[in-house]
């Protein structure tokens, strides 16, 4: 006769859903659920994507009007939650009761799957009729280069070719990325999830966030367009205290920064 220990017994009779929820881990992951439901299939997700691409369109053509015609003129973009919507591998993790895993992002940019954020083609379609080039510059990694660059291309993206796209090449800030397109054209705007896709006085200088955007307000909507990512960003870290903390950890610092009454 076999013996079963009590807690053996007791894994083997409960349900999977229910020894889920004895994984804290798991638990922890839980807390992105209602962001990603949100950014799949909401109205307002799709509205606000249209509203900033409007706005990149309105102000694409005012700023075109005293552009420097000594150099060519471009847009700078990002491109996860920006010009692509990876709200797929977010709901994949979840479900698998992680926050996030490299070894399963690389596998969802290998499927070149994602989807258009809504009003980023037409966009910057209409940019290329003005004669303004797109570059890209994103935070993914080198090994996803050619991937990243067949996806843009399968949605018809202009200038998705390697003259355009800037991967990220050891470091995540953009700014020497940012400067080197500077250097040779007229940036008319930059499109972004997140504040550090436009400046590095958000978030890598050790600034105030709220006071720094409060002194950019006139540059959102006009040289900045700001698209919405509940999912992640850097937005995140400032709620956290202490390096190296576990998802659960998070999630318990999440609620205690929360403000109530």
């Amino acid at each position: 006769m076999i013996k079963i220990s009590f807690p053996v017994a007791l894994a083997l009779l409960l349900p999977l859903g229910l020894m889920a929820q004895t994984n804290p881990a798991a638990e922890a992951a839980k807390d992105y659920t209602i962001a990603v439901a949100w950014q799949q299939h909401s109205g307002e997700y799709r509205a606000l994507s249209f509203q900033a691409y409007n706005f990149a369109k309105l102000s694409l053509q005012e700023r075109l009007k005293g552009v420097d015609t000594a150099k060519p003129s471009c847009v700078v973009v990002d491109i996860d939650e920006t010009v692509l919507d990876n709200s797929p591998f977010q709901g994949h993790e979840i479900q698998k009761g992680l926050s996030y895993a490299a070894k399963d992002w690389s596998e969802w940019t290998a499927k070149v799957a994602a989807d258009t954020v809504p009003g980023a083609l037409g966009f910057l379609k209409y940019a290329q009729t003005q004669k303004v080039e797109t570059f890209y510059i994103t935070n993914r990694d080198q090994v996803d280069y050619k991937a990243t660059l067949t996806n843009l291309q399968r949605l018809g993206f202009p200038y998705a070719d390697e003259a355009h796209l800037m991967v990220k090449q050891g470091t995540s800030d953009k700014e020497a990325r940012r400067q080197q397109v500077l250097g040779k054209y007229n940036i008319l705007l930059l499109c972004g999830d997140n504040l550090s896709d436009f400046s590095n006085v958000f978030y890598r200088e050790g600034k105030n966030t709220k006071e720094e955007v409060d002194r950019a307000q006139q540059e959102f909507g006009n040289h900045f367009i700001v698209l919405p990512n509940p999912m992640y960003g850097d937005w995140e870290k400032l709620l956290y205290k202490g390096g190296h903390l576990s998802e659960t950890e998070r999630s318990k610092q999440r609620i205690e920064g929360l403000k109530s009454y």
